[in-house]
């Protein structure tokens, strides 16, 4: 127990290791069980109610546990650990989304939140190996906030529409000033807004700081467009 809550790890997390490819099936099959059965929940209150708990309890109770962590080894430091990474607001919006319903935050959440996610899942900035809680925590909180506009989608009927991208663009940028300015004032790195990771990521291929940023805002605007073609043939059908 204590190397699963330990401060150090023994051993680095290694990218598409078998762990790293059991939790993306784990993704993978999570979501498909979600569709294929999306007719049976929808009709069915009790299960709906359970799934939608259960996404719920996906996303905070792994947060309340890494703040507890974080407070045991001495880690709490407002300059690196504040929910203002991109997938920790998507979490915190994602609950409030399961808990209201609400379709503006379904709109924000869809894609903002599995397009982050799935980068996460794929690229992993993930230093604790297999069996670290923190290994735990990463893959589970991210695989919720892909299931969690899922879920609105397929079981409650939530549809993104084009309108919904620019929404999105929109708070993106918002929370670009946000965070940024609490960065500036933190003196901290949220988001990456002050500059590229140390120790090298995938942002080094897109150009220096600044305008590395402003690439990030295309290829995220064509990934969100790439998401929402799907939906353009549903809606003609």
């Amino acid at each position: 127990m204590s190397s699963f809550f330990s401060r150090y790890a023994t051993e680095n997390f290694i990218p598409y290791s078998a762990s790293h490819a059991a939790m993306l099936a784990a993704m993978v099959v999570l979501a498909l069980l979600l569709y294929c059965f999306r007719s049976k929940v929808h009709n069915h209150p009790i299960l709906k109610m359970i799934i939608r708990f259960g996404i719920i309890l996906g996303l905070l109770a792994p947060q309340i546990v890494l703040y507890y962590w974080y407070t045991i080894q001495g880690l709490w430091d407002v300059r690196y650990t504040l929910p203002l990474e991109l997938c920790s607001i998507s979490q915190l919006l994602a609950i409030i989304m399961l808990f209201t319903r609400s379709r503006l935050l379904y709109q924000i959440v869809f894609f903002a939140g599995i397009g982050g996610a799935l980068q996460a899942m794929f690229t992993p900035d993930l230093a604790y190996p297999f069996p670290h809680f923190r290994f735990f925590h990463f893959f589970i909180v991210h695989i919720m906030i892909i299931l969690a506009p899922l879920y609105m989608t397929w079981i409650e009927n939530l549809r993104p529409t084009w309108k919904s991208i620019w929404i999105t663009m929109i708070f993106l940028n918002i929370l670009l000033v946000v965070v940024g300015g609490t960065d500036y004032w933190l003196d901290a790195n949220y988001m990456f807004l002050r500059h590229k990771p140390v120790g090298g990521s995938l942002l080094d291929l897109l150009g220096p700081y600044p305008y590395y940023l402003a690439v990030e805002e295309v290829i995220a605007f064509v990934i969100f467009t790439i998401m929402y073609l799907p939906f353009i043939r549903w809606r003609k059908r």
